[in-house]
Order: structure tokens, then C-alpha cells, then sequence
């Protein structure tokens, strides 16, 4: 296998990006005995954080590779500068640092939420917004610790008989560039168990009825070619204890939501007027995913994405209805032709849909907000080698790995493949980029390209089919909330589906499409995996961002603009995930191009 990756970031393994610790023999210590590197998974939980803020922080405030290995953030706000030594410097921003120490105080290291509170008071930042950043820094590490916790003491099969479950439950420590990934703002502990991917939670889900009178609902489902109504999916999947009350439909709820959303007046209303009923939870469980409000069961052909109004990341995750609309709408676009015509390209590689869905509205027509759920598509058969590429990057504790160190699928993958081989790990890595350049991106740009719709194509909404050895052979996209359809498209696309975005407020400019399929696809996805096999020390990443160069170059001959903007613009706008928090913003309200911070980064494909 190839080298773990430390968490606490004492690795000293080579790398071309790496920089010498003892170049940064300062007053901060950080030559000494590093005490984050001690097997406790709050000190594993809380580096994570750190660093996570660190790489938040210097990618949004523009900061520099230090020459002497040493990163220094300036306070002035608290007469004060933080250093932290440099393990990794990495060209796509996914770094590497040892502890957080402050100029001024004793050299200790600072927590996570220390290190928050001083980056907050630094920004400026509305201080109930600092206040609020702090306590979910606090409440991610926290839960953070505890899934490192249980996975180490059942890190679970290295090749399990789930492997689509097990990588949309693998982000132990989440996203590397968010200062809160693993917060969950109004879940408690007792919850966090049968609620949490991480922990490999498993419920039943809730149902209540509702009265048809009030029922919102659209399916463009079809089975043997014949449309299928949502209720009637809806009720196979309740199970045989399902017994409605005359004339209502079924309605799945997360258990969590089920329990908020009765105290909400207009809710509340619906119960007191007859017109809604509890059923209680009913029929087999289902497991949360990635999205935490997706759940999945094995065998069943639909998944649900369920409204639920914790706040994960940055927003609370309750469907909205244009979104809903939105999945119907593109599973029809690509059943008109669209679908044969990409397929005939790239047979590989699909979207997995979301044809139908269904809520509730008030008595006045207007839709009750927490009510909503959408039906998925579930194409993969149990055994499916299709992985969450955000799974498959994100390190975890592994089966026969000691303690602290943390291993991704990826890392096992390419280790397998190099000892098969015998070929060196970083070869294998940079083919296996190569291959998944292939199958994964090469059908997004195309129907950027060729239709005019850009996807919201980041890590976790994408999905890579893998070989019986592991090699990238296709992939999926998934998301009803992230379709961009071109304006310079809208004629060609109302042609082909008339009427198409009436209701789903999808078309934008596309200036605004362009800036979002760069950072979605460009820098989260694709300069994100060479930041995982560069921080991972699995290969290099100037040898990861001249293929990719190379790629573009091969790519920049067809439709997509996407090949010519990563290649020639000097910079890129990248959304700034700790500036967006500590502005308050919800990714899900609002207009697009004003639902998050936007900074300018020097773009490192840029000769």
C-alpha cells in the first residue's frame, strides 16, 4: 500500500511540493515533539480542523508558499501572527501543515476553535456570524472525533459487499477546504448515530398522509413505458403496513424532520384541519449518503432525497420546489433525444435522474416548505463498483492501519494496481488520473458543449464507475439542484423540450456559467483530485496538472468553452467556503450568482 496520510500532519514522506521542516526553525517551536500527533482521535479531529482553516484562510486571502517552510498569517487585529510549518505545498491548495501556533502566547498549539475565533475577529465579520463560525468549528471537530472514534474500532471491509454505500459513508474528516464540514447544527448525539453516513447510520423512514386535495406531485417515471404516479412508487416502498386513510397519498419524512416540522403553524394547521396524518415510521430502514438527507436502500430502485432542515455546510437542506421541477424537467430533455445523442459520444456515462417528486400545498395553492421530497433513480445493483469520488479521496482509518494514520480508498486502489503491475505507484496514479480525464470529464464537457447545460459537477455530486482492478471505466452525475443551462442555449433547448425552464429558473448567463463550471468541475473536481494524489504523496502534482493541461488542449477543438477559460485565463473565481460562512449565506437562497463569496485565485494551469 502506498504511504497513509498522517492526520495530524507530522507525515515527512518526500514530495516535489513538500518543504523541509527544519527550514523552519523559528520562535514558534515547530521543530519540537509535535503533540497532535498522539492517538487520540479529538487531537486527529481538531488537526483536521486546523488545517482545514488554514487552507480556507490562505487560499481566500491570496497568502503565498513561504520560501523558509514556515506559513505565517498575519493578526493584526490581535497584534499577533499565527505560523504553522509546511508538510505539503500544494499548487491546487490542498496543503499540509503541522499545529497552529501564536507568536505571542506560550508556542502551544492552537485548537481549531481558538484558530477560528482569531480568523473571524481578522475578517471583520458581523460578530454573532464570527460567534456562529465558531461554534460549529467547535461542533464539526467534535463530531469529527467521534467517527474517527467508532471507524477505528470497526473500520469495516477493505473490499466490502456495498462499495456504493461504503464511499458515500467514507467522508470521516468531509471536505479539505471548508472550515465546517462535519457540523450538523440541531442533531443531537443520541440521533447522530442511526442519522450520520459517517457512522454507517441506518432508520426507517417516517410517513405521514396527506390529503390528495393538497398534493404537488409530477412523475415523468415510466416503467415498461407506462408512467408511474409518485404515490404509487411511494407505497410499494412503504411496505405492507402502509394503510392510508381514504383519499390521502403517502409522504416519506427524514424521522429528524418528521418531529421539527409538526411545530410549524402552517404544518400544525394541516394536522388540526384533518388534512395531514402521522403514520409513524413504517417498512425497512435506509441509509443516509454523502448529502446526509439522501438515503438509499440496497435492492430498492429508487432513493430519496428528503427535506431536512438541519444546517450542514452552509445551508439547511430543505427541497425547493423549482429544484424538484428541475429534476423532472432534465429527466425529460434527455429522454427526447439528448440522452441517445450523448450516450452515441460517451456510452459510459450518464445522469442519474430525478423524474419524479412530490409535496404538499396549503389550502391557498402555495407550497408548504419541509414537505417536499424528490424520487431518484437508483441504477447501481448492490455489488456496483460506482464510487462518490469525494469518498474515494477522502482518508479514513483502514482495515490493518495503526493508529493515527488514515488511509483513502484511493491510496489502497493505486497501491493494488502498483504491486499488480509492478509498475511505481506514482505511474499507476498518473494513468489512472489520465483514464478518469476519459470517462468522467471528457462526457461533462461534452454536453456543456453540445447542449448547452453545465453541471454542478463538483466531487461529491460525481460518481466514477470502476473496473474489476480498479481503473476509472464511466460515471455518473447526480444533483437536481446543479444544472446551469446556457442562455446563448435557450432557443435550441426550448426546441427541443418547449417551455423548458418556465418553472425551474435554471438558464443563467453565461458569464455566470462559466464562472461556475470552472470552479464546480475545474477546481473542485478535477484540481481537487490532483491536490488528493499530491497530499496523499501518491503522485505529483506538476506531473497531474500537465496532463491535465494536455488534456484541455486535446479538448479545446470542440463546443465547450471550459477547455479555453482553464487553460488560458490567468486566474479563476473560486467560491471562498469560510468567507461564504462568515457572511451568513445559504448556498440554497437566492439568486445563483449571489448564493456565495466568489475570490479571485492565480490559476495553476497558467504557464
Amino acid at each position: 500500500m502506498t504511504a497513509p496520510v498522517d492526520p495530524a500532519g507530522t507525515d515527512r514522506h518526500d514530495s516535489a511540493a513538500s518543504v523541509p521542516p527544519q527550514r523552519a526553525r523559528t520562535h514558534w517551536g515547530a521543530t519540537g515533539p509535535d503533540p497532535l500527533a498522539r492517538d487520540e482521535p479529538y487531537a486527529v479531529a481538531d488537526a483536521a480542523g486546523t488545517e482545514a482553516l488554514l487552507r480556507c484562510w490562505t487560499r481566500e486571502k491570496g497568502l503565498a508558499q513561504p520560501a523558509d517552510g514556515l506559513l505565517r498569517v498575519p493578526l493584526p487585529a490581535a497584534g499577533a501572527t499565527v505560523g504553522a510549518v509546511v508538510h505539503h505545498w500544494s499548487s491546487t491548495g490542498h496543503h499540509r501543515f503541522g499545529p497552529a501556533r501564536l507568536s505571542t502566547a506560550d508556542h502551544r498549539p492552537l485548537s481549531a476553535v481558538e484558530l477560528a475565533a482569531l480568523l473571524s475577529r481578522e475578517s471583520g465579520a458581523d460578530p454573532e456570524e464570527g460567534a456562529d463560525l465558531v461554534a460549529r468549528v467547535a461542533d464539526s471537530v467534535r463530531r469529527t472525533a467521534v467517527f474517527v472514534t467508532e471507524r477505528r474500532e470497526d473500520p469495516g471491509a477493505s473490499d466490502p459487499e456495498l462499495p456504493f454505500l461504503d464511499s458515500e459513508q467514507a467522508l470521516i474528516l468531509g471536505h479539505p477546504l471548508h472550515p465546517t464540514p462535519k457540523s450538523r447544527d440541531g442533531l443531537g448525539d443520541a440521533e447522530a448515530a442511526a442519522y450520520s453516513p459517517e457512522l454507517r447510520g441506518a432508520f426507517p423512514l417516517h410517513w405521514f398522509a396527506v390529503d390528495r386535495s393538497l398534493l404537488a406531485t409530477e412523475s415523468a417515471w415510466t416503467e415498461r413505458g407506462r408512467p408511474v404516479p409518485a404515490p404509487d412508487l411511494l407505497t410499494v416502498l412503504a411496505g405492507p403496513d402502509l394503510a392510508l386513510p381514504a383519499g390521502t397519498a403517502p409522504l416519506p419524512l427524514h424521522p429528524w424532520q418528521a418531529r421539527e416540522v409538526r411545530h410549524r403553524p402552517a404544518v400544525r394547521a394541516l394536522f388540526d384541519a384533518g388534512l395531514l396524518h402521522d403514520l409513524g415510521p413504517l417498512g425497512d430502514v435506509w441509509h443516509p449518503t454523502s448529502s446526509v438527507r439522501t438515503v438509499y436502500r440496497p435492492g430498492a430502485q429508487v432513493m430519496l432525497k428528503l427535506s431536512l432542515a438541519l444546517r450542514i455546510t452552509n445551508s439547511r437542506r430543505e427541497n425547493l420546489r423549482k429544484e424538484l421541477q428541475r429534476g423532472t424537467e432534465v429527466h425529460r430533455l434527455l429522454r427526447s433525444g439528448l440522452a441517445t445523442r450523448w450516450s452515441e459520444a460517451h456510452p459510459r456515462f450518464d445522469i442519474v435522474r430525478d423524474p419524479a417528486w412530490l409535496g404538499v400545498d396549503d389550502r391557498d395553492g402555495h407550497p408548504v416548505t419541509g414537505l417536499d421530497v424528490a424520487l431518484r433513480h437508483s441504477p447501481f445493483d448492490p455489488g456496483a463498483q460506482a464510487h462518490c469520488v469525494a469518498g474515494l479521496t477522502s482518508p479514513r482509518p483502514w482495515p490493518g492501519l495503526p493508529a493515527p494514520a488514515l488511509a483513502s480508498r484511493l491510496a489502497v486502489l493505486v497501491g493494488r494496481l502498483s504491486e499488480r503491475s509492478g509498475r511505481p505507484g506514482t505511474a499507476v496514479a498518473t494513468e489512472w488520473f489520465l483514464r478518469y480525464l476519459d470517462e468522467v470529464v471528457r462526457p461533462v464537457l461534452w454536453l456543456d458543449g453540445e447542449a448547452g447545460i453545465a453541471l454542478e459537477a463538483h466531487q461529491q455530486n460525481t460518481l466514477v464507475l470502476l473496473d474489476a482492478d480498479g481503473w476509472p471505466s464511466g460515471g455518473h452525475y447526480r444533483d437536481n439542484q446543479g444544472y446551469y443551462f446556457r442562455e446563448s442555449h435557450r432557443d435550441a433547448l426550448e426546441r427541443q423540450l418547449p417551455g423548458i425552464g418556465a418553472h425551474s429558473d435554471t438558464f443563467v448567463a453565461d458569464e455566470v456559467a462559466d464562472e461556475r463550471f470552472a470552479y464546480y468541475l475545474g477546481i473542485n473536481n478535477v484540481l481537487g483530485l490532483i491536490g488528493a494524489f499530491g497530499a496523499q504523496r501518491l503522485a505529483d502534482e506538476e506531473v497531474l496538472l500537465a496532463a491535465f493541461r494536455r488534456f484541455l488542449t486535446g479538448a479545446a477543438n470542440g463546443p465547450s468553452s471550459l477547455p479555453e477559460h482553464l487553460l488560458h485565463s490567468t486566474h479563476l473565481r473560486c467560491k471562498a467556503n469560510l468567507l461564504t460562512r462568515l457572511h451568513g449565506m445559504d448556498e440554497l437562497v437566492g439568486p445563483v450568482d449571489t448564493q456565495s463569496v466568489y475570490v479571485t485565485l492565480p490559476n495553476p494551469l497558467a504557464r
